[in-house]
């Protein structure tokens, strides 16, 4: 009967996705992971859609995701030298292992009244997102010249904190620079004061391991080095797992036990969980086990093969383009682009996209400059020369038209704007000085006019402090998510 009054479920939902990035074919260089094996999607797929109905709030309940679990935490444990008495947890992705290595450190310690952890001003954001949920401040370490964490410099934060600190944080490599922290050091210090020390793989967890086993020279990182307690690794990214999967080893189970939750303080059930999440489904889990189990092993280290191929013919590419230079040596899978005087980042990314390629625009932070971010794949290794060609021909048109450049006068109202206040008259103000508030858009109704060239956006972005931008940006999601209730079953 539904069909009689509206297309095909199928049609509709391709229709929905006519806007969306590309997650397979390798062009795609931020968000999403594709191993090119179109027969590993298809089985992970299927997977998840056999076990979309389980529930993992009960493991008695649904033994067989248990199993899998269990299975996943010894593969992972087996890739980063986990001892014998390593345990583990399946997230729903690196941002939740990350807030429950948080938790564990915190709640480890009630004798802290106000916990602390340090970290280099490269770790991931979802520390800070921690930070703001538990109540453990943030202590911020400016990184070295090389972009890794500085030893020195965390060592004097630790004292400072004293008896406050809880954790100390590394990177197995950072996003925004793609190289990996002196984790041997910077354990070394966190087991000297008693703390634990969290090392954030969650790129590099599926492989970096394998890159050891090709002859790349990394830094250690593994539980092979003392004093790492714990260690995240997504399974939906070098896994390439469906989205919505994640490890977090502690090394041991007393290290776990703060993870737990347990509450019998009301009449139902009493609720235990490993993880943030109660109800969770069994899909994204049973789709990384099929993953992990139809490439296996040798399947990632050909995998790995190809990636760190790709990344090496991109990085000695960049050489061969004017304006362009690699930010720092790639440690793993990711690189970041800087540019010259001639030419800005973000008209780079527009260019970009404007020839089927998405690549991340980083904004300047702390007196370093804007930058291009690229997470490659293994699917992007046979299209690398198309990439390079592409990324002349955006560096070359973006060097003809010079840096992008702001309006003095709409530099001025970014400057004179409080995020403390900002309130909807200035933020429409805002949208509208960007080009992202159309002549007839009404703000009442959250319309917006998405340009399809960002660079003077992002610009105008990258004049604002940090929190001024996260005043806006979070502002601009709110529009964003304004449903319009005569669309909700519009075909």
């Amino acid at each position: 009967m539904t069909e009689s009054f509206h297309p095909p479920m199928g049609e509709r939902l391709a229709a929905l996705r006519t806007n969306d990035l590309p997650v397979h074919g390798g062009r795609t260089l931020a968000y999403v992971y594709d191993s090119g094996l179109a027969e590993v999607d298809r089985v992970a797929r299927e997977a998840v859609a056999a076990f979309s109905g389980t529930n993992g709030l009960d493991p008695t309940a649904f033994p067989s995701l248990l199993r899998m679990e269990n299975d996943l935490v010894a593969f992972a444990a087996g890739l980063v030298d986990g001892p014998d008495t390593v345990v583990g947890s399946i997230t729903s992705g690196g941002t939740e292992s990350v807030l429950l290595a948080v938790q564990s450190a915190r709640d480890a310690r009630p004798d802290v009244e106000h916990p602390a952890m340090v970290l280099p001003d490269t770790a991931h954001a979802a520390f800070h997102k921690a930070a703001h949920y538990f109540g453990v401040e943030a202590v911020s370490v400016p990184v070295g010249a090389d972009f890794r964490a500085d030893v020195a410099a965390t060592s004097a934060a630790l004292d400072r904190l004293g008896d406050r600190a809880v954790l100390l944080v590394a990177s197995a490599p950072s996003y925004a620079h793609g190289v990996i922290d002196p984790v041997t050091d910077l354990a070394a210090l966190a087991s000297s004061r008693g703390l634990r020390c969290h090392v954030d793989a969650c790129i590099g967890g599926w492989v970096l391991p394998y890159a050891a086993r090709l002859g790349r020279a990394a830094a250690p990182w593994t539980f092979a080095v003392d004093g790492v307690t714990s260690i995240s690794m997504d399974l939906h990214k070098y896994a390439y797992a469906p989205k919505g999967t994640s490890v977090l080893l502690h090394r041991t189970p007393a290290l776990r036990r703060a993870q737990y939750f347990a509450s019998a303080d009301w009449p139902g059930y009493t609720m235990l969980n490993s993880t943030m999440q109660s109800t969770r489904s069994g899909g994204p889990l049973a789709g990384a086990w099929a993953a992990v189990q139809s490439i296996g092993d040798g399947g990632y280290l050909d995998l790995a093969r190809e990636v760190f191929e790709a990344v090496d013919a991109i990085a000695a590419g960049i050489a061969d383009i004017p304006g362009l230079h690699v930010v720092a040596r790639p440690d793993s899978t990711l690189i970041a682009l800087g540019t010259d005087e001639s030419c800005d980042p973000f008209t780079i990314c527009d260019e970009m996209s404007a020839r089927d390629w998405y690549v991340q625009p980083q904004m300047s932070f702390a007196g370093r400059p804007a930058t291009i971010h690229l997470s490659v794949s293994a699917a992007t290794r046979p299209h690398v020369p198309e990439f390079l060609t592409a990324l002349a021909e955006a560096t070359a048109v973006a060097r003809a038209a010079g840096p992008v450049v702001v309006d003095a006068a709409i530099a001025d109202f970014v400057a004179a704007l409080d995020p403390a206040q900002l309130d909807d008259a200035e933020f429409d103000g805002l949208l509208a000085a960007a080009g992202l508030l159309g002549a007839d858009a009404d703000p009442d109704e959250g319309e917006l006019a998405l340009p399809t060239r960002m660079a003077e956006v992002n610009a105008l972005l990258d004049l604002a402090a940090p929190r001024l931008r996260e005043a806006v940006l979070i502002a601009f999601l709110d529009r964003l998510q304004r449903p319009q209730p005569s669309r909700g079953t519009d075909p």
